[in-house]
Formats: structure tokens, sequence, C-alpha cells
């Protein structure tokens, strides 16, 4: 029997359970599986500075091809699991040949979901925002004067709208729900994010919907939408939502539920098999979740390095996530999910805002707005157990250390 490491997707969570393991000086043979053809590389900067062209593709890399043959990880690019066989600890990739492991990892992210074809989604000129391949066409269809639609005023669809005025064009971003950030944020931080759109000319439709996308000659020509309106447009950005790809693990018998259901130690219902990032479903506070972000496939990833190195501790998320936006950082500690009461706290200097998320009279959350006080200072109390005094909170020359002096 083969001990050895097979990781399924060369993400970040691939690449850091990779990386985690090698700094351990574990020893184990690791075979890392991708799809594309691009070496692990970071996500987050390809849809603003490298869209940019403020960030060459290179500086987006984790490492260079040699740390890979020096650290004895062999990755396979342009390739991908077809099937797992459990009973006999083998992968089966799309080219027939096999590969067998000791333990899994399932590091396979996620993808963003498509409009249906019948209402336009495969026209040519309609994009999703995920990998080298998508920006790169993005930054072929960003010239000075053009019009893109947005679809979604989530963080997606609004880092888009920053980039596309960034880059001089006309932009409409329309949400269906009755706000822009409605399944992710309170009303206050929506707010200050809606004036700072508005302030670089973006148009924001809130309560509307897309009917369909019309075509012209196969591509994307105008928009009708659910008002009664249309709109002509040059391209279009869908950002509503991701799906996890879990269609694998469902396939090899595995657990699923909108993600691969996993326990606080980061394994499968198999616990030859463990799942890491988007894709995986965890314990939360008696309950499941499932968190899109870096910091959680990052985390998650080296525990799960530790775990089968050797270690028993369980992996306690601890969330945090970030937004740039023009010259805005939306930083966030925390998970509001639940939140029944919001504190606005105005910042020290002019823009700075953070919002304070209350659950049964429990601090669970802030998202600070060009604040950085506001976000470690929260970070901390979280970390600490700490339920801040929510006078203090509310008097923005207060200083936040008074309340991590509170435990």
């Amino acid at each position: 029997m083969t001990d050895r490491l097979v990781i399924i997707g060369a993400g970040q969570a691939g690449f850091a359970l990779a990386a985690k393991l090698r700094a351990l000086k574990d020893t184990r043979p690791i075979t890392i599986i991708g799809a594309e053809d691009a070496l692990p590389y970071q996500r987050p900067p390809l849809t603003k500075k490298y869209l940019l062209g403020e960030m060459a593709f290179d500086r987006l890399m984790f490492r260079p091809e040699q740390w890979y043959a020096d650290n004895d990880v062999e990755i396979r690019l342009s390739t991908w699991a077809e099937q797992i066989k459990r009973e006999s600890k083998q992968v089966v990739l799309q080219d027939g040949s096999v590969l067998e492991y000791g333990t899994l990892a399932l590091t396979t992210g996620s993808t963003p979901r498509a409009l249906p074809a019948a209402i336009g989604g495969d026209l040519e000129g309609v994009y999703v925002a995920r990998d080298k391949r998508d920006a790169d066409l993005l930054a072929d269809e960003m010239r000075p004067g053009r019009r893109v639609l947005i679809i979604g005023g989530g963080y997606i669809g609004l880092e888009a709208a920053a980039v596309a005025r960034h880059r001089g064009l006309e932009v409409t971003v329309i949400e269906m729900a009755d706000r822009i950030l409605q399944r992710v944020a309170a009303k206050e931080t929506a707010d200050i994010m809606r004036v700072i759109h508005e302030s670089h000319d973006v148009v924001i439709r809130e309560k509307t919907g897309l009917k369909r996308l019309v075509g012209k000659d196969g591509r994307v020509s105008a928009a009708e939408l659910s008002d009664g309106s249309t709109i002509g447009i040059d391209f279009a950005i869908v950002g509503i939502g991701v799906v996890p790809n879990d269609q694998l693990a469902k396939e090899a018998g595995l657990e699923v539920a909108n993600g691969i259901v996993v326990d606080e130690y980061a394994r499968s219902s198999d616990p030859a098999i463990y799942a890491a990032g988007d894709c995986a479903v965890q314990p939360w506070e008696g309950g499941q979740i499932r968190l899109e972000s870096v910091q959680n496939a990052v985390d998650q990833a080296e525990a799960i390095a530790t775990i089968i190195a050797g270690g028993t501790s369980p992996y306690e998320p601890k969330p945090w996530f970030w937004s740039d936006q023009y010259d805005v950082k939306l930083q966030i500690a925390g998970f509001n999910l639940g939140y029944d009461e919001t504190l606005l706290r105005p910042g020290g200097r002019e823009g700075a805002h953070s919002v304070w998320y209350f659950r049964k009279g429990v601090f669970i959350a802030v998202d600070a707005i060009n604040d950085a006080k506001a976000y470690v200072a929260g970070k901390k109390m979280l970390e600490m157990g700490i339920n801040p005094d929510k006078a203090i909170l509310a008097d923005g020359s207060a200083d936040l250390k008074q309340l991590l002096a509170q435990s």
C-alpha cells in the first residue's frame, strides 16, 4: 500500500496543503492534480490588479516551477480526475491513467453559476470571473467607453464594477434583491458601498432582475430587465454566486450537502479522504457552513496537513474576508450568520466606517470600511471572546483599546 497523498485541485487550498506538509518535514509522496495549464496561483488579484494590468501573471504564482521539484511535489496540470475508487484507493484520471493514494484530499473549489442558455447565457460576450482564462477574456473586452452589464450586486459584482469603471467603461449593476449585498452584509454596509459606487458613476438598479439577454449575430447586444426596460450593452459579467465542485465526491459515495460534508478534522465520510476550501461543508456552532474565502481555504488546508502529519487538534474556523473596490478596502472579521442587531460606528477619519453585528446580544462580526483599526480591534475581540460595550462602540471618538481591556 502507498502512503502517497493525492490532492485533487491545484488552487489555494491544494497548494497550501502541500506546502504546509513539506514545512512540517513530512516526506510522503505528494501529487497535485490541476485542471488548468498554469501552476497554482492566487485568484483574488486576477480580477483586480491583474485585470488592470498592474500585476504580471508570474507574480500571482505561489511558487516557481523549481519549488515543486525541490520539494518532491509532483504536479500534473491540464488534467482532472474522472473517478475515485475508494475500495482500492485509486483515482482515475481523464486520460485513463490511475493514481494510488494512501490519503486523498479534495480541494476542488467551486464553479460560478452560469445564466441558462434559454435567457441568453450561451451568447458570446457573457462572462464569469473565476480563473486566468476568464480574466484574459475580460481584459480584451474592457475598453474605454464600452457598456457592461453586471448581473448580481454581491462582492464579485461590485468588485467587477470598480475595475470596469477604473478602465473607463459605462457600468450598470442589476440586483434582483431589495438591495446590493443583501445576502452577505447589513443594510448599513450596503448603503455605504452604494454611495461609493454611485460617486464613481456606476448605475445601480436594485429590485431589478434579468429577463433575458438579447443577441445579434450570436453576440450579446442588449438586456431586457424585469422592470420592462431594455438597455444596450457590449458585454455582460455574471456574478450570481457559485456552486461547490462536489460531483466527484458524490459519485464516489461520499456524503454531500451543497458541498462535501467534513467533520471538525476536515475528514469526509471516508476517513482516508479530506476536503478543504470552497467545496467543503464544515461544522459551525452546532450546524454546518460552507465558507468561500481564501483565508478559510488556506487555514483548513494547513489544518489537514497538520492532522495527517500526526496532529490531533481540530480545525476551528476563524473567518475573515476582504474586498477591494476603488481605493476602498472592506475588511470583515467573523461571520454574521443570523445577526439580529447592528451598530454603525463612525471612523476616526473621513470615509472610515465600521458596522458591528450582534446575535442575541453577542458580538459576532464586524465590517470595516477603510477602518483598519476597527477591523484589527474587532478581530481581536472575536478571538478573545470579548462582547464589547455598545455605548463605547457608538462613540466614534472612543479608543477601541478600551474594549480590548474588558477581558
